[in-house]
């Protein structure tokens, strides 16, 4: 017996505040209520002894120690901007206000 039915769709669609069409609960039923069975599949296979995972590969921390390396210059910073105002870049107004 399925687990999803139309009138559970609706109302989640209710919930989430979002008006669904007659071929979307339709359309929407079917496609949950695989999600529900695959999980449902993924339950029964999983057992104590299969260690629960995030991710499939081994992840490690990959950071670095934090030093203070070489540094640009003003002018190596700004040699290939388009355009600059000194020691800074200049850039085009965003709010449509010319400063």
């Amino acid at each position: 017996m399925s687990e999803i039915t139309p009138e559970l769709v609706r109302h989640l669609g209710v919930l989430a505040r979002i008006q669904l069409e007659d071929e979307e609960v339709t359309r929407l039923t079917g496609e949950l209520d695989a999600i529900v069975e695959n999980i449902a599949k993924v339950s029964r296979v999983a057992s104590d002894d299969v260690p629960a995972t995030s991710h499939p590969i081994p992840m490690q921390n990959v950071f670095r120690p934090d030093e203070v390396g070489d540094m640009l210059t003003t002018d190596q910073a700004l040699q290939n901007a388009p355009d600059s105002d000194g020691d800074r870049f200049r850039v085009t107004a965003i709010l449509g206000e010319e400063q």
